[in-house]
């Protein structure tokens, strides 16, 4: 296949992968910000872009200079650090996290105006970058199985699930593996070129999610150095320009939030890393074994295979671990074997192993380890490709992509009625599809081999987001977002300015507040205001209200079942 053709198939499947049903002009902007976080982080973002242009507008100056006088220079230091040093909710700091993906989203917001498709733009794109740069390192240092890398891993569910999220997650993960990839390219040609790679995105990374980039970083690399007896490698890898790159691109920000916010450097490193990690504070708890589940369903509908990859792997790390302890080691080789199985095990076993051992655990915080098991996994189906798949392999893999499908045909019925036992039709119809789609992709690759994989497998995955994204979008929409809700606000009651709530999710209370861009009032902390306005509650919880607004005068305005809530016009004090 020409080089040419590659990157065009790849481009096209990754922007589709990517973009389809994200974007308006793309399958329509379908979904809008769901969960607590990304509301939270695109209002932040939207604050910043106010103070910032409010910054600027003051010393009538652009970030970049008029000229090099003194005072055109000063108008515009001033014009760039205004409004971009501290996050800010509802005019307050907001130090839980770097300022990475304020400042991406900052500038979609500048160029495309603030909505929710734009507040998903920074994941999306260091995605595609991430996709783009695997693709390249895999073609220059292990050509064969390159594409398949690459669409391996922009398809998995995990990457396609974060890559959508207006969140620090992707932040994190895409120049952290860029970064490892660049450091195992310096290891396997010595050339200090590929070290840039390293310090550069792992201080992007650093800036994205703070001190976890370089943590996670350092234990991979000393392990695998360690594990090859090659210490020499660990200080070689301590490259002055590369470590004075990383320190430059890092500490303005870091210094100058701690100088405009005393309490940063307590709050971030104490609160918001140690405590996080050593303790349920947050309440995100989850049993150990919680990032092997999280794992298998991240790497969707490639599992099978991946886990197969994986094995292989370790045994041929152990194998060259043997070769290595060996004394009739390769001779004339100072290095033994392929180290890049056994750099690739370690990258990807370490996250899993170290957020494990958390008190705070979420789904995102192994991101990282899944672009090397689809690399792993691209690497194996290249090594057998002339042996072809193993039958149980083949099976296994068609019947995890069926139960996919399966899953996802029955998903938008749950959604709708809440139920696990959907409706006889409903399940006629996804037991057909998956065993269709089941059909194809065992076919496919019985019929055409193993370099069929990718192609096989892509079919059931784009179909499923045409469906789920193309179809029922809309469904979504309702049941997980608070952009619906919103609309209905202010098209019944447009002339209502505060909005309270009582008792609803943080997905709902950070939502409404986004798309209505004003702070919610909260009875339970705030009170109840004394002018006109409206009241959401959960209709399960209406039967206080006469407790919270007894002898207020209100009546419900809608209900907006397909979240459990109501809406009611509560008029003012008299």
């Amino acid at each position: 296949m020409s080089a040419a053709r590659e990157f065009i198939i790849l481009l096209t499947v990754t922007i589709f992968l990517l973009l389809y049903g994200l974007v308006p002009i793309f399958g329509g902007d379908q979904l809008g910000l769901v969960g607590a976080d990304e509301p939270r982080y695109a209002q932040v973002a939207r604050e910043m872009l106010a103070a910032h242009a409010h910054a600027c507008a003051e010393v009538g100056a652009n970030m970049l200079p008029k000229s090099l006088h003194m005072e055109d220079l000063r108008r515009s230091y001033h014009c760039i650090v205004g409004g971009t040093v501290t996050p800010i909710l509802y005019g307050q700091p907001w130090l839980e996290k770097p300022a990475l993906y304020y400042w991406r989203a900052m500038s979609f917001f500048k160029e495309f105006g603030v909505s929710d498709w734009s507040a998903r733009l920074p994941s999306s794109s260091a995605t595609f970058a991430l996709i783009i740069l695997v693709f390249l390192h895999m073609r220059r240092f292990r050509p064969g199985g390159h594409l398949d890398a690459a669409l391996i891993t922009a398809s998995c569910v995990g990457v396609v699930s974060f890559a959508r999220g207006a969140s620090t997650d992707m932040q994190l993960a895409a120049p952290f593996c860029i970064g490892m990839l660049g450091w195992y390219a310096w290891y396997e040609t010595g050339k200090k070129f590929w070290l840039f790679d390293l310090y550069f995105f792992g201080a992007i990374a650093t800036l994205a999610k703070g001190p976890i980039a370089p943590f996670l970083a350092l234990c991979i690399i000393v392990s695998f150095v360690g594990l090859r007896r090659e210490w020499t490698a660990l200080r070689r890898t301590i490259w002055l320009p590369g470590v004075l790159l990383y320190f430059a691109i890092v500490l303005p920000w870091y210094i100058a939030v701690q100088k405009k916010n005393p309490t940063f450097y307590r709050l971030f490193f104490l609160e918001h890393n140690l405590e996080r990690f050593a303790t349920n504070r947050f309440q995100h708890h989850q049993p150990v074994w919680y990032y092997l589940a999280v794992g298998l369903l991240a790497l969707m509908p490639w599992t099978v295979i991946a886990l197969r990859a994986l094995i292989d792997s370790i045994q041929i790390s152990i194998a060259e671990w043997k070769v290595r302890h060996d004394p009739q080691r390769y001779v004339g080789h100072s290095r033994a074997g392929d180290a890049f199985p056994e750099f690739l095990v370690l990258w990807a076993i370490f996250p899993i192993f170290f957020f494990s051992l958390s008190g705070s655990k979420l789904p995102g915080y192994i991101l990282p380890s899944v672009p090397p098991l689809t690399i792993l996994t691209a690497d194996y189906l290249n090594r057998i490709r002339r042996d072809g798949m193993p039958s149980w392999l083949l099976w296994s893999h068609s019947l995890l992509c069926a139960l996919l499908v399966f899953v996802l045909v029955l998903a938008p019925q749950h959604m709708k009625y809440e139920t696990l036992v959907p409706s006889t039709g409903w399940m006629i119809a996804a037991i057909v599809s998956a065993g269709g789609m089941g059909a194809i992709v065992w076919f496919i690759i019985r019929r055409w081999g193993i370099s069929q994989t990718r192609n096989a497998t892509l079919l059931p995955i784009l179909a499923s987001l045409i469906f789920l994204l193309g179809f029922h979008g809309k469904d979504l929409d309702l049941n997980y977002s608070a952009r619906p809700l919103a609309a209905q606000i202010a098209r019944l009651a447009p002339e209502i300015k505060v909005v309270a709530v009582q008792d609803v999710k943080r997905d709902m209370d950070y939502g409404l507040a986004f798309y209505r861009n004003e702070p919610l009032v909260h009875y339970g902390t705030d009170g109840v205001p004394k002018q006109q306005h409206l009241l959401v509650i959960r209709t399960n919880d209406t039967e206080g209200l006469d407790r919270w607004l007894a002898g207020r005068v209100y009546e419900p305005l809608f209900l907006y079942d397909s979240q459990g809530l109501e809406v009611y016009r509560v008029y003012a004090e008299r």
